[in-house]
């Protein structure tokens, strides 16, 4: 009878403690993540930033985040130049330089296409989460769908009317990495859920799950006006056709 209380205060103190670790482990390491990008942009910046201008050389300690600002004020300085006639024809200058140059011009133009598909608000950029049946059938895998473009790929490979579209599919924890790959329209279910979910679950092996939402029809989480692309699973129609072939021929 005695080893009751023991045992239940002992319980007691592990929820403490986990509940603790849960609170304070996601804030300290957003702490150390931003301190460390904020370190890595000082260490690049300061070194340019003339000794009068820098607080550090008044100051008894280094200020951090100094060459974050600078730097941030910097490209929006740049931004705003470029964005006139004269800036326009700078660039267009640098770029055609950069253009004669074998390696480099590579290097360059597809950075340059990466960026602006990434910060630019008319980039197609992944705007819904769908699955698709991989690596066999009966096993799904969550992908990030893009959206549809005429390509050669489509051109080569056209299904009459079933185009086929192009997928991400990360690897979990790291969604950084992954497969692409071109699917038939009619082979993906599409999903509810937004980017940042469809993320979540990627990097938390399943372990955290997205809330369940109506049955609306969504692009990234927001409703639209039109059909989703195809139906849902129990409607699939490639699933459909497999069933009804399977049946016996009475």
């Amino acid at each position: 009878m005695s080893d009751a209380p023991k045992t239940s205060g002992m319980t007691r103190l592990r929820n403490y403690f986990l509940t603790g670790f849960i609170v304070c482990a996601p804030l300290a390491i957003t702490a150390y993540i931003a301190w460390s990008v904020i370190g890595w942009v000082d260490s690049w910046v300061k070194p340019y930033i003339p000794a009068r201008y820098s607080p550090d050389t008044y100051l008894p300690f280094p200020v951090p985040g100094f060459g974050l600002i600078v730097a941030l004020v910097m490209i929006t300085l740049i931004g705003f130049l470029t964005a006139n006639i004269v800036g326009r024809a700078i660039v267009g200058f640098g770029e055609r330089l950069l253009g004669r140059m074998p390696l480099v011009r590579g290097i360059y133009g597809s950075l340059k296409q990466i960026f602006e598909t990434v910060l630019s608000n008319k980039g197609d950029m992944f705007r819904q989460v769908g699955l698709v049946e991989y690596p066999r059938k009966g096993v799904w895998s969550l992908v990030f769908v893009s959206g549809e473009k005429e390509t050669e790929i489509n051109q080569k490979l056209d299904q009459e009317g079933d185009p086929l579209i192009a997928v991400f599919m990360p690897c979990a924890p790291n969604p950084t990495t992954g497969f692409l790959m071109y699917v038939l329209k009619s082979d993906i279910v599409l999903l509810d859920m937004t980017i940042e979910d469809g993320a979540k679950l990627i990097v938390s092996a399943g372990l955290v799950a997205p809330e369940v939402k109506s049955r609306l029809v969504t692009v990234n989480g927001e409703p639209i006006n039109g059909k989703v692309a195809n139906p849902t699973l129990a409607s699939h129609p490639a699933r459909s056709s497999r069933t009804a072939s399977s049946r016996p021929n009475k």
